[in-house]
């Protein structure tokens, strides 16, 4: 009796552990996804506008739903990355200045 009850407790335990690692993993393609989006931003700033609302879609897939705002001195990306049925959410904020330090930005001179 005693046996079949350490057999049922280590059972739930090994399932419990297995599932938590494949809502880890889950969440891990979320967040890639969502960094991708940060980086589709980045690469495709617009020159005229002040908003950029998009869908990343590869395969009949959602990947991220990017929005870029334009701000006073930089701008503001919000990319959420999805996974099956988890989402994750990335905020960022680059001034002007360090989008133009890594090349984002093309240098302009004012005299």
């Amino acid at each position: 009796m005693k046996a079949l009850i350490v057999i049922t407790l280590l059972t739930l335990l090994t399932t419990t552990g297995f599932t938590q690692e494949k809502l880890e993993s889950d969440i891990d393609y979320a967040y890639q996804n969502a960094k991708k989006g940060i980086y589709w931003a980045l690469s495709n700033i617009p020159k005229k506008k002040i908003k950029l609302d998009s869908d990343l879609i590869a395969d009949d897939r959602l990947y991220a739903h990017v929005r870029l705002n334009k701000e006073v001195n930089g701008v503001k990306i919000v990319s959420t990355g999805h996974y099956q049925t988890n989402k994750v959410t990335i905020s960022i904020y680059r001034s002007n200045d360090s989008l133009k330090e890594n090349g984002y930005l093309e240098q302009t001179d004012k005299n």
